[in-house]
């Protein structure tokens, strides 16, 4: 029996990936406000439902499409470092980590390999893990600038090399991830997915092999300490 027809909590994976933003960082917030602050600066306001819509973008990719949904396509550039420059200033003063965040990776540490795989720059993900005291548990992580050909999400490029660092086929890692377009790449990945946070609307929440309100669950924390060890099952 292969590990994608089992339940997910009554399987062991050999690694973990996270996500950063939202997912072990509460810095969701912080690209919200920043995205209104580069609107703003620019004299604009962001169109009803675009938060949404951005979750989880790479920035560079959020500068464009900020740009494309108020019809100004030349302000391209100048919106991404703008949102860049405000998100650095948000998430340097107030850093805070997800529910259950800390004592997840606390427990899963040590037992099998840990990774991040974000569409953040490595300077917030690095600053980020290393304020939050998180920074030692993780052996890799990746980001888009990891590589020329490492492509953000949704694309799988980030989880393949981040199970590949790891010394694991992607089918025995186990993705955590608090958006759709996490969820999606890690799925084209062939990782297996948590996912976490408020059940996003409509179908997309189903490429997720199980989806909790926050890490903090009773579940998921008795998950971590009694059935991950690190070592392959069999088929």
């Amino acid at each position: 029996m292969t590990p994608h027809v089992r339940p997910l909590l009554d399987w062991s994976p050999e690694a973990v990936v996270f996500d950063c933003d939202g997912t072990l960082m509460d810095s969701e917030r912080h690209w919200v406000e920043a995205r209104t602050l580069a609107f703003r600066e620019f004299g604009l306001q962001a169109p009803p439902g675009f938060a949404e819509q951005a979750k989880g973008m790479h920035y560079e990719e959020c500068g464009r499409l900020m740009a494309d949904s108020v019809h100004k396509p030349e302000l391209a550039s100048g919106l991404t470092g703008a949102l860049l420059d405000h998100f650095l200033e948000l998430v340097t003063d107030d850093p805070v980590t997800m529910p259950g965040a800390v004592q997840l990776v606390r427990t899963l540490s040590g037992r099998l390999p840990l990774a991040v795989a974000s569409n953040c720059p490595m300077v917030v993900v690095e600053g980020s893990l290393e304020r939050a005291g998180l920074r030692t548990h993780f052996q890799h992580i990746v980001v888009p600038e990891t590589g020329d050909s490492v492509r953000p999400k949704p694309w799988p490029d980030v989880y393949l090399l981040a199970a590949r660092l790891c010394g694991v086929p992607p089918l025995r890692a186990l993705a955590v991830e608090d958006s759709l377009t996490g969820v999606e790449s890690a799925h084209r990945a062939g990782l297996r997915v948590l996912g976490v946070g408020p059940l996003p609307a409509g179908d997309g929440a189903k490429r997720a092999d199980l989806w909790l309100p926050t890490l903090h669950e009773p579940e998921l924390l008795s998950w971590a300490e009694t059935r991950v060890t690190g070592g392959p099952e069999p088929d």
